[in-house]
């Protein structure tokens, strides 16, 4: 190299080094059309409270856009809003944040592809400027005009909600703003915890969208009642608005100069944080809920929550971190795992654990003492763990979630491991051996009869309940004699009846022997366990001679498939409504697939099988042909079941099955809530129509609007964007491969905003309903 060039060339590297490590500012708080933010560019806010730019989390290497307090300092750099939270950026040199002439605020990458955009076009607006402005609101208004604003990141909160801001449930779309935690300290995207803005003026603290583990309870004019924090506070000013149009919560400091911001930590609690200057770091005011162990699931799956533990969370002994890497940056979602795995009946052993608060979703086992427990335990290959206390003898034959350690009290948990797990003493005579493996065997005959006489008489319910076993003299009476039939299918017919407490319940009276007491089964092995808002509750059961019969709440609104297709007796749906019902069904099934200890593959998912309450939500209803699957296996061999019409290819192909029949069906069905009629009808001539493939034709090959192909009763009156999700979600979900279909929790996200999602391609799309092909990607890059 000539050395001439050798001074120039340290120079060169050493301003790129300092452009890595500095920021500069394009402008005050403004950028305008023909302006874009690169690299190290950023904006501060006219007061200098806030700066907007690039950035990188902790010691991670991807790079989002987001909102900071410009006067701490970058050592305690504390982000308020992040853009493009759920794809991050590799190199901010060569991507840019740009303002377009029609208002549309986009962020693109190396490539010149917008992964991030406001939405926020408007063929009216003159002279667009994005304004970060002194409370934190990123806005995009017309020219210098401050309240002519046509977007605010105010209405999209990441995991802070500052002052002035407002938490929001809106009635004329029926949805609520969301606060949603990162995922861990180092990334921004969607975490575990959220807090949502309800309809009924609460707002609530939800695990994965699903649970809900606090309320904050109604206004009372001046603070919520289960919050008594918020009346003796002086640094703030709390106000609640309510309307036909909507309601929102907000609050601002009656200091100006206060920093403040309550954050939904990804500790799953929400926190009101001051900043303290003299000690430069944020001082806890108060958080929701009080005591962090009661937060749903932090540790995850065998792990044990203690608050006197430096992180709150710990593996069960015999257990270890499932991703050390993920409780480094303090997410604990993925749980614990066994050390060494188990053997079954008499080479498993039990750990006594004292001082516990038991674990939720414990089995009731009506047996006579501690000792007779713990052989039905044993006995049991599947169970985890039991307790024996003043309720009865409690056993776990899934995933021990939200177990406590407490300072005192509280009661002994009996958790199974393997007999060599180095948690016990390893001098054991060779005499115990053999005395215990003959005591092991017994127990499986004991254990057998135990657990089958328990599997009849009770089993507790998640929310710490039983299944009540009813005679058949008190459901005859409870039903008029079986006179009011209100439903029927392949196993028998469905009763409406009154219990002595008013209680409306709907008996279903199996028939048949041999599927009568394979459905009994299976639904009590399966619905029986478990519990979620969108799946049906099963109340109990009858099991006399060869009378089998089950007990459910009663839904007075019926099945889906009566509001879809039958609607001289019942209202149209709205598409509000059907939007909800889409939206709870994929929970359910969510809820299923990836929530449960065991998988649980419905098999049989069709309108006549949704449920709806008096709210309209849906409850997935009959398990009689639902599979179980482990989750050391991701498929498993069956015989064909379900509805001609729903079923997926692999049924007819011979090959393993997976979630992903539910999910083939899911999308059949969505087309059905879509347009108002059965996918497959048949004409007078013998010609077969079937609605996706027409649908498809019309939207994807002729650029027809997806609005064409809505039910017509409802007159074009649907929401353009959730009809869009609905439409291309179903159409995903109906892939002939089975990997190219979404998860029914990517499902989930999709259908409420949290993920977005491809247009099926025109010809594949329509190849793949008769051939298969290679894999399509499904997601946005």
């Amino acid at each position: 190299m000539d050395s001439k060039l050798i001074p120039f060339s340290i120079l060169y590297a050493l301003l790129i080094l300092y452009s890595f490590t500095t920021h500069f500012c394009i402008a005050a708080d403004t950028i305008i059309v023909g302006q874009s933010l690169v690299g190290n560019q950023t904006i501060i806010s006219r007061g200098g409270n806030f700066e907007l730019g690039f950035f990188t989390p902790g010691n991670s290497l991807k790079y989002y856009i987001g909102i900071w307090y410009k006067r701490i300092s970058v050592q305690n750099r504390t982000v308020v809003w992040v853009a493009n939270r759920d794809q991050h950026l590799r190199n901010p040199f060569t991507s840019e944040l740009k303002l377009l002439e029609n208002g549309n605020l986009v962020l693109l990458n190396q490539f010149k592809k917008p992964i991030w955009t406001t939405n926020s076009t408007s063929d009216s607006l003159n002279s667009p400027q994005l304004v970060l402005q002194d409370d934190g609101n990123l806005i995009v208004r017309a020219g210098s005009n401050p309240s002519s604003f046509i977007w605010q990141s105010f209405d999209h909160f990441t995991d802070t909600w500052l002052p002035g801001g407002k938490f929001r449930y809106d009635y004329r779309a029926m949805k609520g703003q969301k606060i949603i935690s990162w995922k861990n300290s180092e990334d921004p995207s969607p975490g575990t915890f959220s807090l949502v803005a309800e309809q009924d003026t609460e707002h609530t603290l939800r695990w994965k969208g699903f649970h809900q583990y606090w309320t904050s309870g109604v206004w009372n004019g001046d603070s919520y009642t289960t919050t008594p924090q918020m009346r003796v506070h002086d640094r703030f000013n709390f106000s609640f608005v309510s309307n036909k149009n909507e309601s929102y919560f907000t609050y601002s400091t009656l200091n100006k100069s206060l920093l403040a911001r309550f954050v939904m930590d990804i500790s799953g609690q929400s926190k009101q944080l001051l900043w303290v200057e003299e000690a430069q770091k944020w001082l806890l005011s108060w958080s929701v809920p009080p005591r962090q162990c009661d937060v749903y699931n932090l540790c995850g799956a065998f792990g044990i929550c203690s608050d006197n533990h430096p992180n709150s969370c710990e593996c069960l002994p015999g257990f270890e971190q499932h991703s050390p890497k993920d409780w480094d940056l303090l997410d604990y979602s993925g749980g614990c795992v066994r050390k060494t795995s188990l053997q079954c009946a008499n080479k498993d052993r039990f750990f006594k654990i004292p001082n516990t608060r038991l674990p939720m979703n414990s089995v009731n086992l009506r047996v006579e003492s501690a000792e007779n427990c713990k052989v039905a335990c044993l006995g049991n290959c599947s169970c985890n763990a039991y307790a024996y206390n003043g309720t009865g003898c409690l056993t776990w034959f899934g995933d021990l979630l939200n177990t406590q350690q407490l300072d005192s009290g509280g009661d002994d948990l009996f958790l199974r491991l393997r007999g060599s797990s180095s948690v016990f003493r390893s001098s054991i005579k060779v005499s115990l051996v053999v005395i215990g493996a003959v005591l092991g065997f017994t127990s499986i005959s004991m254990a057998f009869i135990v657990v089958l006489t328990a599997w009849k008489r009770a089993v507790r319910r998640a929310a710490g309940g039983f299944l009540t076993p009813f005679r058949y003299a008190d459901l005859k009476v409870a039903t008029k004699k079986f006179s009011e039939k209100v439903g029927s299918g392949n196993f028998g017919c469905v009763y409406k009846g009154t219990l002595p407490d008013s209680t409306l319940i709907a008996v279903k009276k199996l028939e048949g022997i041999s599927q009568g007491e394979k459905q009994f089964r299976s639904e009590v092995s399966t619905i029986g366990l478990i519990q979620h808002l969108n799946l049906v509750r099963l109340r109990g059961f009858c099991c006399e001679g060869i009378k089998r019969m089950l007990v459910y709440d009663f839904m007075p609104n019926g099945s889906l498939s009566t509001h879809l297709f039958h609607q001289k007796d019942s209202k149209v749906l709205s598409w509000t409504v059907r939007y909800h019902i889409a939206v709870g069904i994929a929970k359910g099934l969510a809820y299923l697939h990836e929530e449960c200890r065991d998988y649980i593959i419905h098999c049989d998912i069709k309108p006549e099988n949704i449920l709806v309450d008096a709210d309209f939500t849906p409850k997935v209803a009959d398990f009689g042909l639902a599979k179980l699957l482990c989750r050391e296996f991701s498929h498993v061999i069956t015989t064909i079941r379900g509805t001609i019409g729903y079923l997926a290819p692999e049924w007819s192909s011979g090959v393993a099955i997976t979630t992903k029949v539910d999910v083939y069906s899911y999308g059949m069905m969505l087309f059905e809530i879509i347009s108002g009629r059965r996918n497959l009808k048949q004409s007078k001539d013998g010609k077969a129509w079937f609605f996706p493939t027409w649908a498809a034709n019309k939207v994807l090959s002729e650029g027809q609007p997806v609005l064409s192909v809505l039910d017509n009763k409802l007159e074009g009156k649907a929401d353009s964007d959730e009809l869009t999700r609905a439409f291309r979600v179903a159409c995903w979900c109906i892939r002939e491969e089975a990997v190219q279909r979404p998860s029914m929790g990517q499902v989930v996200q999709i259908l409420e905003g949290l993920l977005e999602v491809n247009s099926p391609p025109i010809q594949s799309y329509l190849h793949s309903l008769v051939a298969n092909e290679e894999t399509i990607d499904f997601f946005s890059e």
